[in-house]
């Protein structure tokens, strides 16, 4: 058996529901599968004297979900005042609009099309509700939308399908652009070197102790498919199907058609910067 502090980041073991930092609890949507590994993590923040709570990612369009996330914050006296979106994939938006007649909520997004109410979100801002405070950090590249939201008091940052708990996440043409995702990753790793941030709250996947160690994996592992790819077009791989049958051999053929799509965002990228 491999010891979770040896692996990239530090995964926390036990159970992914419940309380994750100080000001943090997790509620794990039931939409599990090979893209949302155990499922989508739903974030419930609030300084711990406080009875307002912010909820991050409400999840899919599951209405035994949404409530139970209700349920969870009201078990611990929080009332939800804040709906957040960290981008708009399905498995963490969908349930939004539900969730907000739930609650009574707006809906704060960077895309304009899945805010509820005349605020959005963008760099530099600061959400401020119940005396929690939360930054807004963009982190375009695994979708044109993606945010990851800084909790400078638990010294933790919230990452969406960013940084993902387990495995890594998918760049995926034509939204995902690769040299925006690499950008985003160094922006998240001066987080851990000029903020202090070593817990990663990922939208899928278990808490991950090691910040700084889990940016430099992605950015190795990125590096690393980069070279694979260019050097399998240098081979004569001439589609992106050929490149993923040689590349990702090693991956699960179902998930064949998201490599595809990262390969794609790949292929973009060499040929902006003139490698192939």
């Amino acid at each position: 058996m491999t010891d979770a502090a040896a692996l990239p980041g530090q995964p926390r073991g036990g159970v992914l529901t419940g309380p994750a930092t100080p000001r943090a609890v997790n509620v794990l949507a039931p939409n599990p599968s090979a893209m949302t590994l155990d499922g989508t993590n739903t974030w419930i923040l609030a300084e711990p004297d406080s009875n307002l709570a912010v909820v991050v990612d409400p999840g899919p369009l599951d209405d035994g979900h949404l409530r139970n996330v209700v349920a969870m914050a009201e078990k611990s006296g929080k009332r939800i005042a804040l709906t957040l979106l960290t981008h708009g994939h399905p498995d963490h938006a969908e349930g939004a609009a539900r969730f907000a007649e739930l609650t009574g909520t707006r809906v704060r997004a960077l895309d304009p099309a899945l805010r509820l109410g005349d605020e959005g979100l963008g760099a530099g801002d600061v959400v401020a509700v119940g005396g929690l405070e939360l930054r807004v950090v963009p982190t375009p590249g695994h979708t044109a939308d993606s945010l990851s939201f800084h909790l400078p008091a638990d010294r933790a940052v919230l990452t969406g399908d960013t940084i993902l708990g387990r495995g890594t996440t998918v760049v995926a043409h034509p939204d995902g652009r690769l040299g925006d995702y690499l950008d985003s990753l160094r922006r998240l790793r001066s987080l851990t070197v000029d903020d202090g941030v070593h817990t990663v709250l990922p939208g899928h996947g278990p808490v991950l102790e090691d910040a700084q160690g889990a940016v430099e994996f992605y950015l190795a592992h990125r590096a690393h498919r980069l070279a694979q790819v260019e050097t399998a077009v240098e081979d004569g791989y001439g589609t992106p199907a050929e490149v993923v049958a040689h590349v990702y051999a090693d991956v699960d053929r179902s998930l064949w058609p998201a490599a595809e799509l990262s390969v794609r965002a790949q292929l973009d990228y060499l040929e902006e910067h003139g490698l192939i």
